[in-house]
């Protein structure tokens, strides 16, 4: 059993993940809802206080080291770059790409000390290939990757792992924004005709921890039923 730390675990593919890892693991999480579990800590991932905040009492939780990291909170905004605000711009980008750096460098001291360690980040397929009236959100998923690799790098004698898992459309509550005929629209241009389940990129975290993928590093692994090959 080990002890995992899931950022976004309030909802779609975050809370996924902690529901199929929990039955295996311990599990520590935040989310920005409130929810009135012992495992859980409410906070907005924009600052390093909060960041700060959640690390420790993760730590106290597990009244031990945090093994895995799994850096899923995130924010999409589609938007024309020109109608984009100074202030979301630096929102999105503290809390799609800061938070992840932030607590990585927080859980790498003891990973290191105890020799082993997991961390993945949950990117995106807009990181990968662009996507038009999402510019900000595609570049902070694309600086997700960057430091993705560069991590895996730093860390790769240490036996600790970093990989990244880029979804494309996925059907969580996210999802629930299209119409109808946008929604057929994004199945007409995936080479699948469907969306990604939550439960597949769950399934690829639950084999990324084990000690199966320990050769597996630095990688981004495109979970996004062919939409990255084209159409």
């Amino acid at each position: 059993m080990k002890n995992i730390l899931i950022t976004g675990a309030s909802s779609g593919i975050g809370e996924t993940i902690a529901n199929l890892l929990s039955q295996k693991h311990d599990v520590f999480l935040s989310g920005r809802r409130e929810l009135d579990k012992v495992n859980y800590y409410s906070c907005d991932l924009i600052d390093s206080f909060s960041l700060d905040n959640l690390y420790q009492k993760a730590v106290e939780y597990f009244n031990s080291d945090i093994d895995i990291l799994i850096n899923c909170a995130g924010q999409y905004v589609y938007k024309k770059i020109e109608d984009m605000t100074i202030d979301e711009t630096t929102y999105l980008l503290d809390l799609n790409f800061k938070s992840a750096y932030i607590l990585s460098s927080l859980v790498i001291p003891n990973m290191k000390k105890n020799k082993w360690g997991r961390i993945i980040n949950i990117g995106s397929i807009s990181g990968m290939v662009g996507e038009a009236n999402a510019t900000l959100y595609s570049a902070t998923k694309s600086a997700l990757s960057g430091f993705t690799k560069a991590l895996a790098l730093e860390v790769a004698t240490d036996n600790i792992t970093v990989n990244q898992i880029n979804p494309g459309w996925v059907d969580t509550p996210l999802a629930n924004v299209l119409d109808e005929s946008e929604r057929q629209e994004v199945i007409d241009v995936t080479p699948q005709k469907r969306f990604v389940e939550p439960i597949e990129v769950a399934k690829l975290c639950e084999y990324l921890i084990s000690d199966s993928a320990k050769g597996i590093t630095g990688q981004n692994i495109n979970l996004c039923a062919g939409l990255s090959i084209g159409c």
